[in-house]
């Protein structure tokens, strides 16, 4: 498996990989994949943050994307979506771009990047309840699943409320 960049000419295969790996019979076109859309076209779009999983013959198979976000006045980045197709899962895909993305987001220089999850999926990244680093979620009703993973340019004293990309309060 091989870990890159996005590229235009993968939108389309990143598209139809979100809406298979979230794609439900009530919702065949998954708010995830409007998401993305959205993301591109914002200012919070990152495209080094933008990564992709190929497959043995070169397909897509998985994304992940971290956007600029700010915990409290702090430029931060936000981790998601993260898709890999469902003839995919469960064969280290998915953690071989969230290891790839923060490794990114690390050189860049970004500070932590947050995420709202699963803990027992994402602790295994070093993910923490945002609030054992004093960074709020933007809804208090997502409780530990807001989580934080602070990055070598970590300051312990951040803290504050964590606001995603835009495209993140409306769609």
């Amino acid at each position: 498996m091989l870990i890159r960049r996005e590229t235009p000419a993968d939108v389309p295969a990143v598209r139809a990989v979100t809406a298979a790996a979230f794609a439900t019979p009530e919702t065949p076109v998954p708010v995830e994949v409007t998401l993305l859309d959205e993301l591109r076209t914002c200012d919070g779009w990152l495209p080094e943050l933008s990564l992709v999983a190929l497959g043995d013959k070169g397909e897509v198979v998985g994304h992940v994307v971290c956007t600029r976000g700010r915990a409290g006045t702090v430029p931060a980045v936000g981790l998601g979506p993260l898709g890999v197709h469902p003839d995919h899962q469960r064969r280290g895909v998915g953690l071989a771009l969230v290891h790839t993305v923060l490794g990114a987001a690390d050189a860049l220089g970004e500070p932590l990047v947050a995420l709202l999850g699963s803990p027992a999926y994402y602790g295994r990244f070093g993910f923490r309840a945002g609030t054992d680093h004093g960074i709020a979620a933007p809804d208090p009703a997502w409780g530990a699943y807001f989580q934080v993973r602070t990055l070598t340019a970590h300051d312990p004293a951040l803290r504050g409320t964590f606001a995603y990309a835009e495209p993140f309060e409306r769609v």
